[in-house]
C-alpha cells in the first residue's frame, strides 16, 4: 500500500474533505438558523423555514465528529496544537451547538406562539454566534498560533486562548463567516421553500453576496490564493442566479464557494512546498508540518482500512436522506385542493 500511496498526503486530503463537508452542510444549516426567523413574518413561516433543515441538521453535524476524529487519528500533533491554542473557542462552539440543538428539538414540544418565539431567539442567536466563531477560528489558522518548540501555545491564562480569535484576520474571518452563511442559508431557503419566504430569501442573497465578493477580492489581493478568487467569482454567480430565480445554481455556487474558502484556509501555507499545517508566530522552526505531525505508518494503514468502510457509508446515507426530503416546504397559503371544503349554505 505504502509503495504507491503517500499516506500522510492522502489523509491530509481526507481531513480537508471532512472539514469541507462539515462547513458546506452546516454552513447553510447555520444560515437557516438565524436567517429563517428573520425572513419568516409569522409563526407558520418560521416553522416552515426550520422544517427545511429539520430532517438533516443532526446528520450534518456528523461531519464535525468525522473531521475532529480524522484530525486526531491522522495528525495527533496538529490536533494537540489546535486544541491547546483554541480550547476556549472550541468549548464555546460545543456549548453553542448544544443550545442550538435544544432550540430545534424543543420548538415543537409545546404548541405556543410565545414558546416558539423563545426557541427561535435561541436558535438565531446560537447560529449567528456559531457562524462568527467558526469564521474567527479559520481566520486564526491563517495567521497561526504562538507555538513553542514543544508544540504548545506560549503564555497562559485566558489571553492565550482568546488572543488568536481577536486578531485582525480572525475578526475579518468572523465577519466573512456570518456573511457567507447568510448567503448560503438564503440560497438554500430559496431552493427548499415556496411562497413569501422563498421570495425574501432570494432578495437577501442578492443583497448580501456583493459585500462578500468585495471581501473575497480583497483577501485575494492580500493572500494571492486562487481558491479565494474562485470563491469571489462563484459568489457573484450566486447573486445573479438568485436574482434570475435559478435557485439550484445559486445554492450550488455558494456551496462551492464555501468549499473553496475552507480549502484556501487549510492550504494557505502549502504553496512553498514546506507542507506547514499550522505556522508558529514565534518562530518558523516551531511550525507544525504535515509529515512531522502525522501518525505512524502503522496507524495510518489501520485508519485507511477503517475509512474505506465507514466514510463511503456515511456519504451514501446522507445522499439518500437528502433525496428523500428533497421536496419544497410550503410557506404560503394552502393550495385550493388542500383547503377544507365548506358546505354551501342552503
Amino acid at each position: 500500500m505504502t509503495s504507491w500511496v503517500d499516506l500522510p498526503v492522502l489523509w491530509f486530503g481526507v481531513t480537508v474533505l471532512a472539514w469541507v463537508l462539515f462547513f458546506v452542510l452546516e454552513g447553510f444549516d447555520f444560515g437557516v438558523g438565524f436567517v429563517g426567523p428573520l425572513l419568516g413574518r409569522t409563526d407558520a413561516e418560521r416553522g416552515a423555514a426550520l422544517r427545511t433543515v429539520g430532517p438533516v441538521w443532526d446528520g450534518n453535524e456528523v461531519w464535525l465528529v468525522a473531521a475532529i476524529g480524522v484530525t486526531f487519528a491522522a495528525f495527533p500533533d496538529w490536533y494537540a496544537a489546535l486544541l491547546s491554542g483554541l480550547y476556549l473557542p472550541m468549548i464555546a462552539l460545543l456549548l453553542l451547538l448544544a443550545v442550538r440543538g435544544v432550540a430545534i428539538e424543543f420548538r415543537g414540544k409545546h404548541d405556543s406562539a410565545s414558546w416558539h418565539r423563545r426557541c427561535d431567539a435561541f436558535l438565531a442567536t446560537s447560529s449567528l454566534l456559531l457562524a462568527g466563531t467558526w469564521g474567527a477560528v479559520l481566520g486564526a489558522l491563517v495567521t497561526g498560533l504562538a507555538l513553542d518548540p514543544g508544540g504548545e501555545v506560549h503564555g497562559g491564562g485566558l489571553s492565550r486562548s482568546l488572543a488568536p480569535v481577536l486578531g485582525p484576520w480572525a475578526v475579518l474571518g468572523g465577519f466573512a463567516g456570518v456573511l457567507l452563511t447568510t448567503v448560503h442559508g438564503a440560497t438554500f431557503l430559496a431552493l427548499r421553500t415556496t411562497g413569501p419566504v422563498r421570495a425574501r430569501a432570494r432578495r437577501l442573497a442578492v443583497a448580501t453576496a456583493p459585500a462578500l465578493v468585495v471581501i473575497a477580492l480583497a483577501l485575494f489581493i492580500a493572500a494571492g490564493h486562487a481558491a479565494v478568487a474562485a470563491a469571489a467569482a462563484l459568489l457573484a454567480l450566486a447573486a445573479v442566479a438568485a436574482w434570475r430565480g435559478a435557485e439550484a445554481l445559486a445554492f450550488a455556487a455558494t456551496s462551492v464557494a464555501v468549499a473553496g474558502s475552507v480549502v484556501a484556509v487549510f492550504t494557505a501555507h502549502l504553496a512553498d512546498g514546506s507542507w506547514v499545517l499550522l505556522p508558529s508566530t514565534l518562530s518558523s522552526a516551531n511550525d507544525v508540518t504535515l509529515r512531522a505531525a502525522a501518525a505512524s505508518e502503522g496507524a495510518l494503514q489501520l485508519i485507511t482500512v477503517a475509512g474505506v468502510v465507514v466514510l463511503p457509508a456515511v456519504v451514501v446515507y446522507q445522499v439518500w436522506s437528502y433525496w428523500v426530503f428533497r421536496q419544497r416546504v410550503s410557506t404560503g397559503p394552502a393550495p385550493r385542493w388542500a383547503r377544507p371544503r365548506v358546505p354551501a349554505a342552503r
